[in-house]
């Protein structure tokens, strides 16, 4: 049965439209996305067969572009106009923290970071460069490693500090094997990264370690 079949409470478009985006699930989301299934399977349909096979929203979302391109009902335009609504996104996220104190928007910060970081198949060290009145100078990528690990230097931490002339910093980084709970060698170089920006006065507000839909604050831990 197509779509336009069904009873009007029912159908993706006018669910959303009635009730919010957050009432309709990943393939009714996926549904609107795609706007036509193939012959055979209506959106919804489709939308089912694609989130089994690639394991889920978030899989499909951060596949390669082969990978994508190859699933049935998909390819490069689909492709290309996912990483624009992924790019918005995060465009937006940080519209929404440049407005204004990241400590007066700690979930804003929390939702940016994650949405930075969180695909990355490999460990990335960034930091949130903050003025004297907490709002965002700009995101950088810092330090790239492995799936493991990644090698981070407090003097380049503290050179991008002055360059950018930062007040304040908070710290981030992804852990690719999705659990976000923090290492040992996570608190050491948090401590030391600590240390070596006291001494520029920048000071260290947060350490973030975001894993898979999840992130540990070290503030909250009280670890800073």
């Amino acid at each position: 049965m197509a779509i336009s079949d069904w009873p009007a409470q029912e159908r993706p478009r006018e669910k959303l439209l009635a009730r919010g985006a957050d009432a309709l699930s990943d393939a009714e989301l996926l549904a609107i996305f795609l706007r036509t299934g193939v012959k055979g399977k209506s959106a919804v349909d489709l939308s089912r067969e694609l989130l089994t096979r690639f394991g889920g929203l978030r899989q499909l979302m951060e596949a390669s572009e082969h990978q994508f391109c190859a699933a049935l009902g998909l390819g490069q335009a689909k492709y290309v106009q996912l990483q624009a609504v992924m790019e918005m996104s995060r465009r937006h996220l940080a519209a929404q923290l440049e407005r204004g104190s990241a400590l007066e928007s700690p979930q804003a910060v929390r939702q940016y970071l994650a949405a930075q970081l969180r695909h990355e198949p490999r460990e990335v060290f960034a930091c949130l460069l903050l003025d004297n009145r907490h709002r965002v100078i700009r995101y950088e990528p810092l330090f790239f490693g492995t799936i493991n690990a990644a090698s981070v230097y407090p003097r380049e931490v503290v050179a991008l500090a002055l360059r950018h002339q930062a007040a304040a910093m908070i710290l981030a980084h992804n852990h690719p094997s999705g659990v976000a709970e923090p290492s040992q060698a996570d608190r050491q170089i948090t401590d030391q990264l600590v240390r070596a920006l006291a001494l520029v006065e920048v000071r260290v507000l947060d350490h973030l370690v975001v894993g898979d839909g999840e992130s540990v604050s070290f503030a909250e831990r009280g670890w800073l």
